[in-house]
C-alpha cells in the first residue's frame, strides 16, 4: 500500500545551500537520476534508490565541500527517506533539509530538517555486528508519504563562530529513498481509518504464547531455550507477572526475512527497557504504520548496514504494538537502539517525533503494559532501579555501572533528545502504570 503524503512541517533555512535557478527564480527542471537500486528478486517487496550527493554546480560528490544536495528531481515512488555516509564513527556537524513532491501531483512539501544526530542508535562497540565492516553513519530516516520528486541541501556547521572554519563534511554522502512496497496479504486496505483509530485489521498475525519462529544458533547462553523449548521464566517473575499484551509478529507487518542476516544475537538476561521515538515525524495514519515500520527495517538492513532492524518493539500512535528485531518476543534479544547499553535490555521505539507534540495516550499505555510484561519475564521490578555495565556511550565511559530506572529513556544512556521532551515527560507515568499491570 502506497500512502498518501500528509502535509509537512515547515522549517526556515537560513544559510542553506542554495541551488541553481532556473530565469525564472524556479529550481532546476526535474531530472530523472542515474540512481542503484537495492533489490533482490523480483517478488521481494520494497526497494531502495540510492542518490550521491554532490556540491553545488558539480555533477559529482565531493568529500570535502562544505554544501552539498541533489538537486530537484523526478524519482521512482518512495515514501521515506534519510542519508547515509561512509564512517559508523564519523558524524555529520551541520543541517540537512529536504522537500518533496507528492506522487503523481505537482504540489511540493515545505522544507524539512533531518536529524542528523543518529549515531546514538547502532550496535555497541566491540560487537561483531558494529565491527563487521558493513556499517554506515547515518541520519534519522524521514516517513514523506507517497513521493516521486526530491530536493536536498546540506550545510556544514561552523567549527568556530569567530571564522569562517566549518566542520568537514563526512565522506561518501547518499540520499537513501525507501519504498515500502505492498502490505502483505490479510493487511487492511487503503481507505477510511477504523473508527477508534486503533486495529491494523482482523486478519494480521498475532504473536502466540511463545513466537520463537526462527532457529536458534547453538551456542545459546545456558539460560536460554533451544528451538521448541518454553521461553525463560526465572522463579522471581511470578511476584511480578503482567499480562501479555497484543503484538503484531514480522510476518503481521510485512518483515522480508531476506533482508536480515539469519544469525541471531542474544543478552544473557534482562534489566531494563529503553523508551525511544523513531524521530521519522508524525505525519502518519495508523493504517500506513507497518509501510513505516517496514521502510525503517530496509533503512536499518541495506543503507545503515546492521544486521536487523534495531529496535526489539516499535508502538505507533495508535497503541499498536510490533515486534522487531527477531529472536522471540520472549526472549532477550540483542538490539541495536542504546549505544552503549544494548546487552540486557529492551529498545521500544514509539513511531513518530515527539520533541514538541505530545503522544496519544494510547501509546503510552501501550509501552506501560509492554513494559510490565517483558521485564516481568525476568522478574523486574518495572517501577524499580537497575544497574547498567555501560560498553561505552559517549555518556558513560566502558566498564562504568550506571544505576537507571528499569524504565529509561533514551537519553538517560546517552547525550541525546531522544526520546523528545513530550513523550519522555510521560514515562513517569508509564512506570506507575506500568507497576501496576505488575500488581506492585
Amino acid at each position: 500500500m502506497r500512502a498518501s503524503l500528509v502535509t509537512s512541517i515547515g522549517v526556515a533555512c537560513t544559510a542553506a545551500l542554495v541551488l541553481p535557478l532556473s530565469p525564472s527564480g524556479a529550481s532546476a527542471a526535474p531530472q530523472v537520476p542515474q540512481a542503484t537500486q537495492h533489490t533482490g528478486s523480483a517478488d521481494v517487496p520494497g526497494s531502495t534508490q540510492s542518490l550521491p550527493l554532490s556540491a553545488p554546480g558539480s555533477d559529482r560528490s565531493s568529500g570535502g565541500a562544505t554544501e552539498q544536495g541533489v538537486t530537484r528531481r523526478d524519482v521512482r515512488p518512495f515514501s521515506l527517506l534519510g542519508v547515509v555516509w561512509d564512517d559508523a564513527d564519523a558524524e555529520l556537524h551541520g543541517t540537512v533539509q529536504v522537500r518533496t513532491r507528492t506522487a503523481g501531483s505537482p504540489f511540493w512539501s515545505d522544507w524539512q530538517v533531518l536529524e542528523t544526530h543518529n549515531q546514538e542508535h547502532g550496535a555497541d562497540p566491540g560487537t561483531t555486528e558494529r565491527d563487521s565492516g558493513h556499517t554506515r553513519g547515518s541520519t534519522a530516516p524521514l516517513w514523506v508519504g507517497g513521493s516521486d520528486g526530491v530536493e536536498l541541501r546540506v550545510q556544514a556547521a561552523e567549527e568556530d563562530e569567530n571564522g569562517p572554519a566549518y566542520a568537514p563534511l563526512p565522506r561518501g554522502l547518499r540520499l537513501e529513498l525507501i519504498d515500502p512496497g505492498n502490505d502483505p496479504r490479510g493487511a487492511p486496505d487503503e481507505g477510511a481509518e477504523p473508527e477508534d483509530d486503533s486495529e491494523p485489521g482482523p486478519d494480521t498475525a498475532i504473536s502466540p504464547e511463545d513466537s520463537g519462529d526462527w532457529p536458534l544458533p547453538e551456542d545459546l547462553p545456558p539460560t536460554l531455550p533451544r528451538a521448541g523449548e518454553p521461553a525463560v521464566r526465572p522463579d522471581s517473575a511470578r511476584s511480578y507477572a503482567a499480562p501479555r499484551p497484543r503484538i503484531i509478529t514480522r510476518k503481521g507487518w510485512g518483515a522480508d526475512e531476506r533482508l536480515r542476516e539469519k544469525r541471531l544475537g542474544y543478552s544473557k538476561t534482562l534489566k531494563a527497557a529503553f523508551v525511544h521515538h523513531s524521530a521519522t515525524g508524525n505525519n502518519y495514519s495508523c493504517r500506513q504504520a507497518p509501510s513505516v515500520l517496514r521502510s525503517i527495517y530496509r533503512y536499518h538492513v541495506k543503507s545503515s548496514g546492521w544486521r536487523d532492524i534495531g529496535y526489539n518493539f516499535a508502538i505507533d500512535k495508535c497503541g499498536n504494538i510490533y515486534e522487531g528485531r527477531a529472536g522471540g518476543v520472549t526472549r532477550p534479544v540483542l538490539g541495536a537502539h542504546t549505544l552503549g547499553f544494548n546487552t540486557n535490555s529492551v529498545g521500544i521505539a514509539v513511531l513518530g517525533t515527539y520533541g514538541g507534540t505530545n503522544p496519544r495516550a494510547a501509546a503510552t499505555t501501550a509501552v506501560a503494559k509492554l513494559t510490565a510484561w517483558k521485564l516481568a519475564l525476568h522478574g523486574v521490578n518495572a517501577r524499580g532501579k537497575v544497574t547498567l555495565t555501560s560498553a561505552g556511550s559517549g555518556k558513560y565511559g566502558k566498564g562504568r555501572k550506571v544505576r537507571l530506572n528499569a524504565i529509561s529513556g533514551h537519553r538517560d544512556g546517552f547525550s541525546t533528545d531522544c526520546p523528545g521532551s513530550r513523550l519522555y515527560g510521560k514515562l513517569s507515568a508509564v512506570r506507575k502504570a506500568a507497576g501496576g499491570y505488575q500488581r506492585r
